[in-house]
């Protein structure tokens, strides 16, 4: 399976990107989030879900690891495919998607185009307990304000330490030194840890 694709952007559309790596060019399906994150970039890496049915070899790609993670949350839903979880998370930013499976809003999943209030609620259903159990809300919130923190979060997990706990810890430090580097942060945590 292919994690992610580094390399040149040769096209760029609100829907899809082409990234050249090593003379070989990818068509790349991507959400508004990731084109909006792309604009204007000559470079990029993105993350990878691979779709690979009968009639056709697809990629989706994504500009973080947490848009892809709520990808991936979506297509296990019965009902939603790679295409309307895209349109899911073109509507919305990770965050606000976060909140809004997390406080149970149908509503909202209701305004995105092709969701209807079954689907919807489905999808809340499933999911709700999912993202309230990994901790992805407040780790989408803090992500969004600090990527050198998000980065030490996500090794500390890989560590072996629990997500909710890294996430405390790693707040901690970056309200007392927020210019902390990725490295300066993940060695003042496994102290405390």
């Amino acid at each position: 399976m292919i994690d992610y694709i580094k390399g040149e952007i040769t096209e760029l559309t609100p829907a899809s990107v082409t990234i050249e790596t090593y003379g070989i060019g990818y068509f790349i399906n991507i959400s508004l989030n990731t084109y909006t994150n792309l604009s204007g970039q000559k470079n990029a890496r993105l993350y990878i879900y691979e779709a690979i049915r009968d009639d056709a070899h697809l990629l989706f790609g994504f500009f973080d690891k947490q848009e892809r993670e709520l990808f991936l949350l979506l297509i296990s839903v019965p009902g939603i495919g790679a295409g309307t979880a895209r349109m899911i998370l073109s509507s919305m930013n990770p965050q606000e998607l976060t909140t809004v499976i997390a406080s149970g809003n149908s509503d909202m999943l209701k305004t995105v185009k092709g969701i209807g209030l079954k689907t919807a609620q489905r999808v809340i259903v499933d999911l709700k307990d999912k993202i309230k159990a990994s901790g992805m809300q407040q780790v989408e919130i803090f992500a969004a304000a600090n990527p050198a923190g998000e980065e030490a979060i996500a090794a500390l997990v890989m560590l072996g330490f629990p997500q909710q706990a890294s996430l405390k810890v790693v707040t901690k430090i970056l309200k007392e030194k927020p210019d902390s580097t990725v490295e300066q942060i993940i060695k003042t945590a496994l102290k405390m840890l």
